[in-house]
């Protein structure tokens, strides 16, 4: 998996990485546009500008037990805010999501033609080295095909998009040169092989599993991994001096792991230096209170969702998946849970784009509007008739766990919500609350749910950000599709369109992908989630980011 895969996050509501234009560039339109900004707000300032040295104290939801970022366990937004400060993000993307191959890293990257087969030659920074000494090569991009392409089922792997088309890693005119061939096409090269991990670790299964639990015994970035406190729950990375880029404006960065609904606290106390105040009201009313704040905004690629586990009890059948999305009101629960935020609720009729990117259409066809009469004559198709309060079938009571983590307002208010919509067609819903640093490792990971709810968060990349969140799961090998649904013909689809190296015929391909994702009725989109932060005034270059990739190294406190 890499940085256009899904990404779990458990920050203010929640979230996980996916959608992404087409040709990478994000544009609004003025019918779906999002208002206040549709780029993004960091307070972009000069290096020359900043005071050299410094802490940043970052709040994260929960201290990630696993480093990979390919591993199915690793695949936390919460981690993916250390790695990028410590391990190599090889191509980055701007405000409007164009994608380039970053210099520290890389000199050049560029896709060819050769006999008919795709190819793409990295040409390594021969000053990239790992903190071991070893000098980033060929060889780090063949152990990361061979991990991620799917073939060995020990590789505990997140997604093994866009490497299952590679063919083969072989080294180029010297070890800083690999060059990469694909069986067959694949637009979105640009999002594989980062992070990059080093192939002295991954280059085994045990080592890809286990060799970045609760630690970096290898990195190459800005920063450095220090160590973790468990009794403060904080993990510290701090400048790495042999940094070949521009060093670290920053002395050190500690993040903090907080309850979600205590951080809009912490950052008015002056404990942590900004957090991200995503869909919760309580928490923008807080920091609009705080002196020497900012509120930076911005259109993000992100969205709230609600997940289907289609894999069990009654959630096997495809009507009642449908007659539950005819159930909800999305209107009303985009607008509940935004209230208060100066943003604009109503629901996201797309699972690959958000509302101002290029290629957004709504696919929904129906499905996913509130229709309780509709969601009613489904239930009776289905078999489960109203006798009571609530519908039985076969003396069994239609009765779902709505599962969530504990100390997240926006889940909570989003059960409170569902609760009455469902019950008011036969449903008994029951809000199961369950510890945050739980939430995935011990129920959606393992599919111990019946319905859940988090945030999706997007990249430049259409298809393959989101492909293992649909993709058909082959026994134990769900990747990330926690619903747990699939077909064979919605593989084709996101394949071909994975595929495309025309980014219009991408775009059509991700819409037709999207259509037979509403008619399977395993995941429904609720609303764009805002990219909304509070920062202190003169912290800079960071804040709400939307599409671009932060620099490390530039971020830092005003002079």
């Amino acid at each position: 998996m890499s940085v256009a895969v899904v990404a779990l996050a458990t920050a203010s509501a929640l979230a996980l990485t996916a959608c992404g234009g087409g040709d990478g560039k994000s544009a609004a339109s003025k019918k779906d546009s999002v208002p206040k900004s549709s780029v993004n707000n960091i307070k972009a300032t000069d290096r020359d500008q900043l005071k050299q040295g410094g802490t940043l104290n970052w709040p994260i939801g929960e201290i990630a037990e696993n480093f990979n970022y390919n591993q199915i366990d690793g695949t936390l937004a919460d981690g993916i805010d250390v790695e990028r400060a410590v391990m190599p993000i090889i191509m980055m993307a701007d405000a409007t999501g164009t994608v380039t191959p970053n210099p520290d890293y890389l000199t050049s990257a560029e896709a060819s033609d050769s006999s008919g087969k795709q190819v793409v030659t990295y040409k390594i920074n021969p000053k990239a080295k790992w903190s071991d000494g070893t000098a980033l090569s060929w060889k780090d991009f063949e152990a990361s095909w061979k991990a991620l392409n799917g073939k060995d089922a020990k590789y505990k792997i997140s997604s093994s998009t866009g490497y299952e088309l590679i063919s083969s890693v072989a080294k180029g005119a010297n070890d800083q040169e690999a060059v990469v061939t694909f069986s067959s096409p694949f637009g979105d090269w640009k999002s594989l092989f980062t992070p990059l991990y080093p192939a002295q670790v991954i280059g085994t299964p045990d080592g890809f599993n286990t060799g970045y639990l609760g630690k970096f015994p290898v990195t190459a970035g800005a920063f450095k991994f220090q160590g973790i406190d468990k009794t403060t729950k904080t993990l510290t990375v701090v400048r790495d001096d042999s940094w070949w880029g521009n060093k670290a404006i920053l002395d050190k960065i500690i993040y903090r792991a907080l309850d979600a609904d205590a951080t809009a606290g912490a950052f008015a106390n002056g404990e942590v230096d900004f957090f991200s105040v995503g869909p919760d009201p309580a928490g923008y009313k807080q920091a609009q209170q705080v002196k020497g704040a900012d509120l930076r905004k911005a259109a993000g690629p992100n969205y709230r969702h609600v997940t289907f586990n289609g894999a069990r009890g009654p959630l096997k059948d495809v009507k009642v998946r449908q007659a539950i999305m005819s159930a909800l009101n999305r209107q009303a629960i985009a607008e509940s849970d935004l209230q208060g935020l100066d943003w604009d609720a109503k629901p996201l009729n797309n699972h690959f784009f958000v509302t101002n990117q290029k290629g957004y259409k709504d696919n929904s066809a129906g499905i996913g509007t509130f229709d309780q009469a509709k969601a009613k004559s489904l239930l009776d198709e289905a078999g489960w008739k109203q006798g009571g309060e609530f519908r039985t079938k076969g003396g069994k009571t239609l009765e779902l766990d709505f599962v969530i983590p504990a100390n997240v307002s926006t889940s909570a208010n989003e059960g409170k919500l569902m609760q009455p919509m469902l019950k008011a067609v036969g449903i008994k819903m029951n809000i199961k609350s369950v510890p945050l640093q739980e939430f995935f490792d011990k129920y959606v990971n393992t599919g111990s749910f019946d319905l859940t709810a988090f945030s999706w968060l997007g990249t430049p990349f259409p298809v393959s950000s989101t492909k293992s969140i649909y993709a058909k799961p082959v026994g134990d090998n769900i990747q990330q599709n926690y619903t747990g649904v699939g077909s064979d013909e919605l593989d084709a689809a996101m394949n071909k369109a994975a595929a495309d190296t025309d980014p219009a015929q991408a775009i059509d391909d991700a819409n037709a992908s999207d259509l037979l994702i509403w008619q399977q009725a395993n995941l429904l989109p609720l609303y764009q989630r805002p990219d909304i932060y509070a920062v202190k005034k003169n912290l800079v270059n960071i804040g709400a980011y939307g599409f671009q990739d932060l620099r490390y190294e530039n971020i830092g406190f005003l002079k």
